[in-house]
């Protein structure tokens, strides 16, 4: 079975889409299927508005064709929105090709924090964009609940791993700051609400590993606060596992695949009670959910590191890809696409 991915979301990018999908990719080689990325680093690129990190094939139709009848595939899936994921479904369409899609990113709710662009127009495009899909993968019940309430079809879940030998508890002295230690892992991005964590009166210190559009702002607005820019791999990991609480304070995201790798450090989680973490956290165990982030991150310092640990070895991608496999096998059965 060869199959084939095509994301406008790819490295040298960090965060959770790009993790997913790169490991689900190493998941389903290691099980002898063929895997063919489609993704930006095949095409001329320019900037994203707003964002220039992120870069965004430039009239990618014929080059993603050609890319995408070498590759033969049996199962096409189409994981964003972006240039290349409107290719890709138009290439489908035109050739009668059945696919998948998922839906990485509350791609409204973002839009809507940078630009004046109406919600329902943003969800009239996606129901658009997916309603084509035999099957549309999300990483949530709440999220597959949020989509079917905005009109989505068939849609079904596609849930995450983390990597626990990588992310595994170790020693705190790793960070030589005052205690305890509130982290933030992630795009430093308006739509990650970090100035929610950034605006808290804590004891100890904060700290905010990663990067994006707002650094520079927020780094020279918030002095007392330790930025250490993006970190990877081993360095990454230790640094998650010498927090003693893990702060995520965003309201859009679908998953939160950080916070499973937090939980796998030992590390509890504080969070509003939104999607994302009412689906990723185990409320009293692995972290704390409020409306009060700040009493969330207080209560959270009291759990047991153990029980995190313990909730992210349930977490494999061995199952995440799976879950993934089933849906495309299903899909790769019928070879037309719906009318």
């Amino acid at each position: 079975m060869k199959i084939a991915i095509v994301t406008d979301a790819w490295k040298p990018q960090v965060n959770g889409v790009v993790r997913t999908l790169a490991r689900t990719g190493e998941e389903l080689q290691a099980r002898g299927y063929r895997v063919c990325f489609v993704t930006p680093q095949s095409f001329t690129t320019v900037p994203c508005p707003t964002y220039p990190s992120i870069r965004l094939a430039l009239w990618p139709g014929r080059r993603l064709a050609d890319l995408l009848d070498r590759c033969a595939p049996t199962a096409v899936h189409i994981a964003t929105e972006g240039p290349l994921g409107l290719a890709a479904r138009a290439y489908c369409r035109s050739r009668g090709l059945a696919f998948t899609s998922s839906y990485h990113t509350q791609f409204p709710e973002y839009v809507r924090l940078r630009a004046p662009v109406p919600l329902a127009l943003s969800y009239r495009f996606l129901r658009w964009f997916h309603g084509a899909a035999r099957r549309t993968l999300v990483a949530t019940p709440s999220m597959r609940r949020q989509l079917v309430g905005h009109g989505f079809r068939n849609v079904v879940i596609w849930s995450r791993g983390v990597d626990t030998e990588l992310f595994r508890p170790r020693a705190k002295d790793y960070l030589q700051a005052p205690r305890p230690i509130a982290m933030y892992v992630g795009r430093v991005a308006v739509e990650k609400n970090i100035e929610a964590f950034l605006a808290l009166d804590l004891p100890g210190t904060r700290y905010v590993v990663g990067d994006g559009p707002d650094l520079d702002t927020l780094r020279r607005r918030h002095p007392q606060v330790r930025f250490t820019g993006f970190k990877f791999g081993e360095e990454l990991a230790r640094h998650l596992a010498a927090a003693d609480v893990f702060v995520f304070p965003s309201r859009t995201d679908t998953f939160g695949l950080v916070m499973l790798e937090a939980m796998a450090c030992g590390v509890p989680v504080a969070a509003y009670p939104v999607t994302g973490p009412v689906d990723v956290v185990r409320e009293g165990v692995t972290g704390v959910l409020d409306e009060d982030l700040r009493r969330a991150t207080l209560q959270a310092l009291e759990l047991s590191a153990r029980a995190c640990r313990a909730y992210a070895l349930e977490h494999t991608w061995r199952t995440a890809t799976r879950q993934f496999l089933e849906h495309l096998e299903l899909n790769a059965q019928t070879a037309r696409a719906p009318a």
